[in-house]
Formats: C-alpha cells, structure tokens, sequence
C-alpha cells in the first residue's frame, strides 16, 4: 500500500506554494528525500501524509551562484555538488568539508543542504558550517519572502519555524570571502560506523597583522540546537595567534559549552576533551587558509 495518496511535481516555489495552500489534508515537501523515507518507513515517527510536493525540478532551488557580495546555495542542491562547486570552495571551504562528510557518495548525490538543515538536528554537518559562516537562510511562505540568521530557524531536536505546510526553505545566502579570511570543518565520528558526530566543530576567521581579527565558532551537538561558541570567540578576538591563546581558549570549553553523556555519541568527559583537541586544530586550520588568502 502507498505511504502517500498524491504526488505534484512543482516547477516553481509559487507553485509549490500553491500545492501547499490548495491542500486540504496533511501535506509535505520532498526533496533529497533521505530523512523523509526512512521516517515513512517508521510511520509511527511522523504524522500520515496525504500530499508530497516534489520540489527538486525548480531551477532557483537548484543554483549555486555569486550575487553581489554573497553567495546564494539553493535548498535543493544535492550535497555533491556542493563538494564539487568552486565556487563554494573558494568562499566557504568548511560548508565543502561539511557536506563532503555527510553519508556515502549515493547520499550525497540525492540528499540536499535544505533537507539537512530542515531537518533541525543540533550536529548536522552542514548547519554546523553554515552557522560559521553566519549564513542567512531566505523562506517564502504564503504572504512573501523573508531573510532569516541560520540560528533564528531552530527551535529544538527536530523542531524548526519553518511553518509545516506553508513555508519553503528557498537556499542560503553566505558572505563572500575576502582577503584574510578562512574557514575549516572537522568532526569526530564513533569508530563502530554509526552516522552520529561524537562532535563537530566548523571556524570562520579573519586575520590582520598576525593577529584574530574576528572569529565565528560552531560547534555540535552542544545543546538542543547548533550552538555558538560565543565566550570563546570573544576572548581570541584581537589577541594574537598563538599557543597561549590556544590553550587558553581550550580552558573555556569546560565553563562555557554543555555536553551531555549520550549512549549513541560518548561520555560528556571525553566530549569535552575531543572538542579542546578539535578546536586547536580546525582553528589551526583556518589560520593557515587565511594566511594564503
């Protein structure tokens, strides 16, 4: 038997948004579809759906382009394109490394960066970039398009604002890279091969004169949503890129970030420990990528 009993492939967000207003039972959007069929799979996960709207074949959520001083990613642009793009890897190498991890090379030519961060888990790997990166994320809905910080879309494990049966995630919007500036991805998975980061940590910065100049730090899962490491940002901002900073950066990680035990992930202890090590080297990492710029 169908999991669903209506399928519409829109060639437009107004289309599609008029497939979500004309409907009258549950309805739902379909891209990648990598989450949405394992959740229907475990129907008992989500609500019965009536209505799929199939939004892949719409050419403004398929583009990675330069506008003006930010680059636009589309919602349904598979992860391998991102990889591949060098356009992103020129501006936003962490979201490269980000998607580049995600799953195996047939997730990656299927699975999108919309549906990875609709999906609103606090370390999926491309938000956790795109945090970094202080991507906005630009939704149309029923009374027109609204610009968003990546931050302001989660609300908790699984629970967005996106508006269920109304909004669209149209793409992300990231500021271009200039001279000085970096960015770097890295996590740490279970060695068993189970698809969970232990951690992951995403760093944006600019340098000037050997010294930090600014810095964006992202780190997962942290909490019920992505996270900022605020308090650590502010102590290397202006100081020097050196050891001593480094070290003493790593000390705020205990004060200031909240890891959980988890059985699926690892213990808080060895948390803490794998995000002082993963710190050091993904802001080494930026560093050295900024000196090149």
């Amino acid at each position: 038997m169908s999991t669903w009993s209506k399928y519409i492939v829109a060639t437009s967000v107004e289309e599609a948004l008029e497939a979500l207003a004309a409907a009258t039972e549950a309805t739902c959007l379909v891209a990648g579809g990598t989450d949405l069929m394992l959740d229907l799979q475990q129907q008992d996960r989500i609500s019965p759906i009536h209505t799929l709207v199939d939004i892949t074949n719409i050419p403004e959520l398929q583009c990675i382009e330069q506008r003006g001083n930010s680059l636009f990613v589309g919602a349904c642009v598979p992860l391998r394109k991102i990889v591949e793009s060098t356009l992103i890897r020129n501006h936003a190498l962490a979201l490269s490394e980000a998607c580049g991890l995600i799953g195996g090379p047939q997730v990656r030519n299927t699975a999108t960066l919309g549906g990875n961060v609709a999906h609103a888990l606090p370390a999926a790997d491309g938000t956790i970039a795109l945090v970094a990166l202080d991507a906005k994320v630009e939704i149309a809905g029923q009374t027109g398009r609204r610009m968003e910080p990546i931050l302001n879309i989660f609300r908790g494990v699984g629970q967005s604002s996106l508006v269920k049966g109304s909004d669209i995630l149209v793409g992300f919007h990231i500021p271009t890279q200039s001279a000085g500036q970096a960015s770097a991805f890295g996590r740490v998975m279970r060695p068993q091969g189970v698809a969970l980061p232990v951690i992951n940590l995403a760093v944006w910065l600019k340098q000037k004169d050997q010294h930090i100049e600014e810095i964006r730090i992202a780190v997962g899962p942290a909490g019920p949503i992505p996270q900022r490491a605020s308090s650590i940002e502010v102590f290397l901002a202006g100081k020097a890129f050196t050891q001593e900073a480094l070290a003493q950066a790593k000390i705020l990680v205990d004060s200031t970030l909240n890891f959980r035990t988890s059985p699926m992930r690892a213990t808080a202890t060895y948390r803490y420990h794998l995000c002082k090590v993963l710190l050091e080297e993904i802001i080494g990492n930026a560093w050295q990528r900024a000196l090149m710029v």
